[in-house]
């Protein structure tokens, strides 16, 4: 049985703009992804770029703690998470929860738009990953 890989996007303020630069460019190839992000993430992805996006909550009232709960129950192949090292994040354990999971679940994930074009380009993510 053949379906979309996953991937959660979630972007720090700071980096919503290459993100979206990012997504804008990538659009054809990120069409291809059952696309979930954070609330604010996935409206400008909706919004700017015109891609369908599951939007769970904000990531300083959970999205990124959804996102890590649904690594961990095997329903995201991958994430790309833009984050911005420059600034302070109120949530950072959350942050930190997020990237220990995928690296605990051996989730492919991304943390800037270098790694993120050579994860959405990988063809390992256009099988059905099994876990």
């Amino acid at each position: 049985m053949s379906r979309k890989p996953r991937l959660a996007i979630i972007a720090h303020d700071g980096k919503k703009a290459d993100l979206v630069a990012f997504a804008t460019f990538n659009r054809d190839q990120l069409a291809e992804f059952q696309l979930v992000a954070t609330s604010s993430t996935g409206r400008l992805l909706t919004d700017k770029v015109g891609l369908e996006v599951e939007s769970l909550e904000s990531g300083p009232v959970g999205g990124d703690v959804q996102i890590a709960n649904r690594v961990v129950e095997g329903e995201i192949d991958a994430v790309v998470f833009m984050v911005d090292p420059l600034d302070k994040h109120p949530h950072e354990p959350d942050i930190q929860t997020l990237l220990r999971i995928c690296n605990v679940c051996n989730v492919p994930l991304a943390t800037n738009s270098a790694t993120a074009d050579a994860l959405i380009g990988s063809p390992l993510l256009r099988q059905v990953l099994t876990r």
